[in-house]
C-alpha cells in the first residue's frame, strides 16, 4: 500500500465530492473530466515517489545548517527544487496571466496530499509562496504583480509569511516590528521575526517576505498593523535582512526555519496602510487549507504504513499452528481500522474545503456564491485542527502496531509523528481554531454558517439508502445543535472553558458528513474495489460516531466549573 493506493483513493473522493460535477460546469475549459484527472494524479504519485520520497528521508537524516550568514539546504534539495519547477508543480492553481496552469485549488490540494505524504519538510516553501502569490493578486497594486507574481508563481522565486516575534505568536497585537517611510519612496523595517518558513534557503532567486509590522503613530493593537513586501535582495544586492540562526526542530529538518533580523530593510506596502492583518488572512487561510493536506498526507501514510506491516508480521496464533500475521489479532484490527478510517475523513474534508473555496471563488449566482462561502467558514477551522491532530494521532497510532519497530528510525512511522507534531501549532493552535469556531462561526456569525452544515448535512443523511449509517450522524448532528444552543445561552467563562470541546464535536460532526458520502459508494455496479474500500472506512467511522460525538457533548456544555480547581492544582 503506498502512492498508488493514494491516487486511487484520491481520485474517488474528488468524484464523491458534492459539487464536484458544479465545478465541471462552471470552469469547462480545465479539462476535469475523469481521465484527465487520473493523468494528473498519477503524474503526481511517480513524481512524489520517485523523486520527492527519497530526498525525504536522506535530507530528515541531514537537516540544514548556517554557512557564511547564509543557509544551506539539505544535499539534493536544489535538484529535486528543480525537477519540481520544470515539472510545472507549482503553477498548477496559479491564473494563466501570472504563468499557472489555472487549475482549481481542489485538484491542487490532491497533488499536494501526494508531495507531502512523499516529504512534508519539502512541501513548504511551494506552499507559503503558493499563498504569497494568491496574496499578492487579491492586494497588490499592478506594479507589485508585475515584478513578483510571475517568478513566484513558476517557483523561480520564493516567498515566506512573517509575523511572530519573540513577545507575539498568536498573539500578533503585540507586533513591535517598526516600519517607516522613507524619502525614496522605500519603507525601511526594523525588527526581528521568528519561526519563518524557508526564511532563507539555497533554491530559489530572490525572497518575498510578507511582513506585518506597525508604522509610527500607527492605532494600538491589530488595527495599527500594515503589511510589507521585504525583498531579500535589490537589483542583486542584500536587503537588510539578516539569517539570526535556524531552529533546532522536532520535525521537518529539511525545512529551514529560521529567526530573522531586519536590519533597516527596504519594503513595499501591499494594499491599504493600517489593513495588514485581514489582508494576510488570504494567505493565511489558504496556508490553514495546506495544513489539511499536511495533515491527510502524514495520516493516510501511517495507515498505509501499519497496515502493510500487520499483514507481513507474524506473532501469535495456536501453538501447534505456524504464527498468525498480527492483522488476524481483533485489537490490531482495531487500531487498522480507525486508521483508515481517520485517513480517509480527514482526507475527504481536506478536499471538500477546496472544492468550497473554488466554488465560493467562481459561483456565477450570489446567493450559490454566499451558501458554499458560508459553509467553508464553518469547515475551515474544523479542517485545519482535525487534520493536525489526525496526523499526529495516526503516527501514534502506527508506532503502536509496529511495536518496537516502530520506535526506531529502520521505519518511517517515527518521522511522521515528529513531522506530525507541529501541524496543531503553526497557522493557529488548537486553542485558536477553538475560538474561532465559538466566536467567529457561531455566537458572532452573520453568515448562516453552522445552519449551510446542517442543511448539506441532512440532504446527504435523507437521501442515503444506509439507515444505520444515516441515524449514526443524525445523531452528532442533534449533539451539535443542543450544544450550539447552550453555547448561545451560556456565560461567557462557561461558553469558553467547553470551546475546545465543541470544536471536538463540530469535527465529529463533519468527519460524520464526509463517512456517510464514503459509505454510499458501497454497491457500485462494478464491483470497483476501490470504492467499496472507502465505503466500509466511512462505515466504521459512522459506527464509533455516536458515541464519541455524546462525550465531546458533555465536555463542551461542562462549563467553567470543570477548570474550578485549576489554582489548588497547580
Amino acid at each position: 500500500m503506498g502512492f498508488d493506493n493514494a491516487v486511487e483513493s484520491i481520485g474517488a473522493h474528488l468524484a464523491a465530492l458534492p459539487g464536484w460535477d458544479r465545478l465541471n460546469e462552471l470552469m469547462p475549459d480545465a479539462g476535469l473530466d475523469e481521465a484527465t484527472v487520473g493523468e494528473i494524479l498519477s503524474a503526481a504519485g511517480v513524481f512524489a515517489q520517485e523523486v520527492i520520497e527519497p530526498f525525504g528521508r536522506a535530507a530528515d537524516a541531514a537537516g540544514c545548517r548556517m554557512e557564511e550568514g547564509r543557509v544551506r539546504t539539505a544535499p539534493g534539495h536544489k535538484a529535486v527544487w528543480d525537477a519540481f519547477v520544470e515539472g510545472g508543480w507549482p503553477t498548477l492553481n496559479a491564473p494563466a496571466e501570472f504563468g499557472g496552469a489555472g487549475l482549481p485549488l481542489v485538484l491542487h490540494s490532491a497533488c499536494e496530499e501526494l508531495f507531502n505524504r512523499a516529504s512534508p519538510a519539502f512541501g513548504m516553501l511551494a506552499t507559503s509562496s503558493r499563498c504569497a502569490a494568491r496574496l499578492l493578486e487579491d492586494h497588490a497594486d499592478e506594479a507589485m504583480k508585475a515584478e513578483w507574481l510571475a517568478p513566484i508563481v513558476s517557483g523561480q522565486w520564493g516567498a515566506t509569511i512573517c509575523i511572530s516575534e519573540a513577545d507575539a505568536g498568536s498573539d500578533v497585537a503585540r507586533i513591535r516590528t517598526v516600519a517607516r517611510p522613507g524619502e525614496d519612496g522605500w519603507w525601511r523595517v526594523t525588527g526581528e521575526k521568528m519561526w519563518i518558513t524557508f526564511g532563507d534557503q539555497d533554491l530559489t532567486g530572490r525572497i518575498g517576505h510578507m511582513l506585518l509590522a506597525r508604522t509610527p503613530d500607527a492605532p494600538p493593537g491589530t488595527r495599527g498593523l500594515s503589511l510589507f513586501l521585504v525583498p531579500s535582495a535589490i537589483d542583486g544586492q542584500p536587503n537588510g535582512v539578516v539569517v539570526r540562526r535556524i531552529e533546532e526542530k522536532l520535525g521537518l529538518h529539511a525545512s529551514p526555519t529560521c529567526c530573522l533580523g531586519f536590519e533597516e530593510a527596504r519594503a513595499q506596502l501591499i494594499g491599504t496602510l493600517h489593513r495588514g492583518l485581514p489582508q494576510l488572512f488570504t494567505m493565511i487561510i489558504r496556508m490553514r487549507i495546506s495544513v489539511g493536506s499536511q495533515g491527510a498526507a502524514l495520516a493516510n501514510a501511517a495507515s498505509d504504513l501499519a497496515w502493510g506491516y500487520a499483514a507481513e508480521r507474524r506473532q501469535g496464533g495456536r501453538p501447534d499452528q505456524p504464527p498468525v500475521t498480527i492483522d488476524h489479532h481483533a485489537d490490531v484490527r482495531r487500531q487498522l481500522m480507525e486508521l483508515a478510517a481517520r485517513g480517509e475523513v480527514v482526507r475527504g474534508l481536506t478536499l471538500l474545503v477546496s472544492l468550497l473555496t473554488d466554488l465560493a471563488d467562481r459561483e456565477e449566482d450570489a446567493a450559490a456564491r454566499a451558501e458554499a462561502g458560508a459553509l467553508l467558514g464553518w469547515l475551515l477551522p474544523i479542517t485545519k485542527n482535525f487534520a493536525a491532530e489526525a496526523a499526529f494521532a495516526s503516527a501514534s497510532e502506527a508506532i503502536q502496531v509496529l511495536g518496537g519497530a516502530g520506535y526506531t528510525r529502520e521505519w518511517a512511522a517515527e518521522q511522521h509523528l515528529r513531522d506530525a507534531r507541529v501541524l496543531s501549532i503553526y497557522e493557529g493552535t488548537s486553542g485558536m481554531q477553538a475560538q474561532d469556531l465559538l466566536y467567529r462561526r457561531l455566537l458572532r456569525d452573520e453568515t448562516g454558517a453552522l445552519d449551510a452544515f446542517v442543511r448539506a448535512a441532512r440532504a446527504d443523511i435523507a437521501a442515503s439508502p444506509d439507515a444505520a449509517s444515516a441515524a449514526s450522524l443524525e445523531e452528532a448532528v442533534a449533539e451539535l445543535l443542543r450544544v450550539s444552543g447552550w453555547m448561545k445561552e451560556a456565560a461567557p467563562a462557561d461558553a469558553e472553558a467547553g470551546a475546545y470541546a465543541y470544536l471536538q464535536l463540530a469535527s465529529l460532526a463533519a468527519t460524520g458528513w464526509v463517512a456517510l458520502r464514503l459509505a454510499g459508494l458501497s454497491g457500485d455496479p462494478a464491483g470497483d474495489p476501490v470504492r467499496e474500500r472507502l465505503a466500509a472506512r466511512g462505515r466504521y467511522w459512522l459506527r464509533t460516531l455516536p458515541a464519541r460525538a455524546a462525550l465531546e457533548a458533555r465536555r463542551a456544555s461542562a462549563g467553567a466549573a470543570l477548570l474550578d480547581d485549576f489554582a489548588r492544582a497547580g
